[in-house]
């Protein structure tokens, strides 16, 4: 059975002073914490290093999935506990990964809940269930910019039940802000590859919010779900102006 002090977590990190201190608490039970920090500006990197267990390197972003996978190569376990710097684990979590045999077959996913500010989004969202517990020297994620996984080929998919509670919003102003960076990164990422148009852009947008706010229901999460729902229209939006754009400039 593999043990807990034999689990490293890694955590890429920029600017996030508003969730990691939480996030680090919930991992005071492991030996090893890696924290990827690129670029912070803000209190990140002083908060990390209050926290005995964790191992603070600088870096450079290069897109999420190559990043995390250079924030793993600094780990000195093989089994690898990928979390978001706004991600917090139960305590029951925990309990749950000390008694569970670890396989090298195997690739495991957690169920998230997400939030706005400290309320649960149970519509827009819901729970979403993400393969981050891996062995490093058998399997990694791809290296896609946005969207990135762990590839788990023919390897078998084990869901640890128990909730780890996601809080990647704590303002409207995050909002705007994630929207911006990750329409730009979806842009970069394919520009070139996939062709993109004014129609697109307006088309996905609207059909964004409809599926969102009407679909999923994201209605009955009162204001939070309109202020997703928008957001989710924004991003689209943005993305494949930004991209219809890119593509412009190339040709």
């Amino acid at each position: 059975m593999i043990n807990i002090s034999n689990i490293s977590c890694v955590i890429i990190a920029k600017n996030a002073e508003k969730t990691i201190d939480k996030t680090l608490k919930s991992l005071i039970s492991f030996n090893e914490v890696i924290v990827y920090s690129n670029d912070s500006v803000d209190d990140t990197d002083n908060i990390a290093k209050s926290y005995k267990n964790v191992k603070l390197i600088q870096g450079e972003f290069l897109g999420f999935g190559e990043t995390k996978n250079k924030a793993a190569s600094y780990a000195t376990n093989e089994w690898i506990l990928s979390l978001d710097s706004d991600e917090v684990l139960s305590e029951a979590f925990v309990n749950v990964l000390k008694n569970i045999d670890l396989k090298s077959t195997n690739v495991y996913s957690i169920t998230r809940e997400n939030y706005y500010k400290d309320q649960l989004i149970k519509y827009c969202w819901g729970d979403d269930i993400i393969v981050r517990i891996y062995n490093k020297n058998i399997t990694s994620f791809n290296t896609k910019k946005v969207h990135e996984y762990v590839l788990s080929n023919t390897l078998n998919i084990v869901n640890i039940e128990e909730a780890v509670k996601h809080f990647p919003y704590s303002s409207i102003s995050d909002f705007i802000v994630k929207l911006d960076r990750y329409s730009t990164i979806y842009a970069q990422d394919n520009v070139g590859r996939k062709k993109s148009s004014p129609f697109k852009a307006f088309f996905n947008a609207n059909f964004s919010f409809f599926k969102t706010y009407f679909l999923k229901r994201g209605f009955l999460d009162g204001y939070a779900g309109l202020i997703i729902a928008f957001s989710h229209m924004a991003t689209n939006f943005y993305k494949y102006m930004k991209l219809y754009e890119l593509n412009k400039e190339q040709n």
